[in-house]
């Protein structure tokens, strides 16, 4: 198994922190991992995207060309990466930032309304999870069990209190997807 993920929007919504909560997860399995951030100088408020590959055997190249899994937080990132994903692909999509649908019919489009999500069930700043607990789901990436061993390794210890209203947030973006 090998997945291509690629993790794309503004500096400030969590693109390298859900790269790098996908990284770890994979790392506690066992898996062979690449994580790879791609941010200009602007960063906050700035594009920026994250290649993540997840695999069972080693990782000959950290570059992501041709995604498995798009994570589309906003409309410049689905613009920019929509071609790249291969045939059969997934696209999951911020439908609450991104205004059009995908153009193409051979992938599978995931639309979540991850920012409205977020900001009505009092989630605010993290669609980034509620994105990725529904890409986990579809793509099972990383186990579910894994969770909260991964959500220890990417929140510092002077954030604990974010511990929760994260898992929080993935449990949602699974729900979402069903």
């Amino acid at each position: 198994m090998t997945k291509n993920i690629l993790i794309a929007g503004f500096g400030g919504q969590g693109v390298l922190f859900t790269g790098k909560f996908i990284a770890y997860g994979a790392l506690i399995e066992g898996k062979e991992l690449s994580w790879l951030p791609s941010y200009g100088p602007e960063m906050r408020g700035g594009t920026c995207n994250c290649s993540v590959i997840v695999s069972d055997e080693p990782v000959g190249s950290p570059i992501v060309n041709e995604p498995d899994v798009l994570i589309a937080m906003n409309r410049p990132s689905l613009d920019k990466f929509e071609d790249a994903v291969v045939p059969g692909g997934d696209i999951y999509i911020d439908s609450s930032l991104v205004d059009r649908e995908v153009r193409r019919t051979d992938v599978n489009v995931h639309y979540i309304p991850a920012t409205r999500l977020s900001t009505e069930r009092g989630f605010d700043g993290i669609a980034n999870m509620i994105l990725l607990g529904s890409v986990i789901k579809g793509s099972g990436v990383i186990k579910e069990e894994t969770i909260p061993a991964a959500m220890s390794k990417v929140v510092s210890a002077k954030r604990q209190n974010l511990f929760d209203f994260n898992i929080r947030a993935l449990a949602l973006g699974a729900e979402v997807l069903e």
